[in-house]
């Protein structure tokens, strides 16, 4: 069965989703207020937030956002990303949250990560608990492996509800999502929300421009795309992009979001200026060609089996 989610009044989660990690950081108010006035622009109602992401700031300014048009949003947060998946965590991390946001409800709750330390059981409990409140809709799993989201899901089955969508890591040059991840939420009917579509940064060009970003001033992402091959793919796509006349940020956003096995991109950005390029990715036409050309810069993934010749 395949998820659909909705906001309060019925709007359908639009294509893409707009994640407001910077929102109190990088991004003061000001920056927020026209980045998320550029996203209803466009057509965007879906927005991706945490309990974690800037001590609780980005909750807060999106609630302010949010308020006069809240009815029309899909409104996603996370909790439990490193204090673990308990029973008491996620409930006091999830009230916390919709003290921020301002609401009594959410669309969809993510937990953050997979907590080894906590049994399935226990954390599926509390999810049923906060849909039986009536305080979300649907249940998500972020950064989950393929084996970790559906022996959730089989104890969410059981408990009578699903999970309905994932966010997971999935860009132009970090493609592991491809090999389980993908296909088993096309196979099971569960939405695939996508972070960093722009690989921090690195598709933009703006490290070979010399710019920071996440990438010159975060360990963790400097770890992550740490390879020359890597860089290679990103020199190699802003050479495509000026040949198509087009931002290489809008290309990236645009390849996860034509990806056959389906993908939604949540997009991001510090300010408007770096957000428009990634917005133009909702119009833009990609042929097959293209779509090929930007596939084979980094290779496709092997796929989980080792009896490739019978494929």
């Amino acid at each position: 069965m395949e998820h659909h989610i909705t906001s309060p009044d019925g709007t359908p989660a639009s294509r893409f989703a707009f994640g407001t990690m910077q929102f109190g950081g990088k991004a003061d108010e000001a920056a927020a207020h026209a980045m998320f006035e550029a996203c209803l622009a466009a057509g965007v109602t879906h927005f991706d937030t945490a309990h974690i992401y800037t001590d609780g700031a980005s909750e807060t300014i999106l609630g302010r956002l949010a308020a006069p048009v809240r009815d029309r949003l899909v409104i996603a947060t996370k909790v439990g990303h490193a204090s673990g998946a308990s029973r008491a965590t996620m409930l006091a991390q999830f009230d916390a949250s919709r003290s921020r946001l301002g609401m009594d409800r959410v669309e969809v709750l993510y937990l953050h990560r997979f907590d080894p330390d906590t049994p399935l059981e226990e954390t599926m409990e509390t999810f049923a608990e906060l849909r039986q409140r009536g305080q979300i809709d649907h249940v998500g799993l972020s950064n989950f492996a393929a084996w970790q989201v559906m022996k959730a899901a089989c104890i969410a089955e059981r408990m009578g509800f699903a999970i309905s969508i994932l966010q997971p890591m999935f860009n132009l040059v970090k493609r592991q999502a491809e090999v389980e991840i993908l296909p088993m939420a096309r196979a099971e009917g569960m939405v695939a929300a996508c972070y960093s579509p722009l690989a921090g940064g690195l598709l933009t060009g703006k490290y070979a421009r010399g710019e920071g970003g996440r990438i010159t001033e975060s360990r963790m992402y400097a770890a992550r795309y740490a390879g020359d091959h890597l860089h290679r793919a990103a020199a190699d796509l802003a050479t495509i992009a000026r040949e198509v006349a087009a931002d290489p940020a809008t290309l990236a956003v645009a390849w996860v979001a034509q990806h056959p096995l389906g993908a939604v991109p949540i997009i991001s950005a510090s300010t408007p200026a770096q957000l428009g390029p990634s917005l133009a990715a909702l119009d833009f036409d990609m042929d097959p060609a293209l779509f090929d050309r930007l596939s084979a810069l980094i290779p496709a993934p092997p796929p989980a089996t080792d009896r490739t010749e019978e494929l």
